[in-house]
C-alpha cells in the first residue's frame, strides 16, 4: 500500500537508459523503482559523507543556506 505522505517524482528517459536500469535492476532483485531509490539513497549517503548532513524539513520543502 502507498505511503500518502510519499513524494511522487516523474522523469523522462531515454529508451536505451530505461532498458540498461530494468536490466541491472532485474540482474540485482529489483523493480526499476526500487532500483531508483537505490540509486537515490546511495548518491545522499556519499554526499553526505564528504559533505555532511543535509538539512531536512519536516514539510517536504529542502533547506538550503
Amino acid at each position: 500500500m502507498r505511503n500518502k505522505n510519499n513524494k511522487h517524482l516523474g522523469i523522462e528517459i531515454e529508451p536505451e537508459l530505461h532498458c540498461k536500469l530494468h536490466y541491472i535492476a532485474k540482474y540485482e532483485g529489483r523493480s526499476g523503482n526500487g532500483q531508483i531509490l537505490h540509486l537515490i539513497r546511495q548518491c545522499i549517503r556519499e554526499f553526505e559523507s564528504k559533505n555532511g548532513p543535509i538539512p531536512f524539513d519536516r514539510d517536504g520543502k529542502e533547506s538550503q543556506d
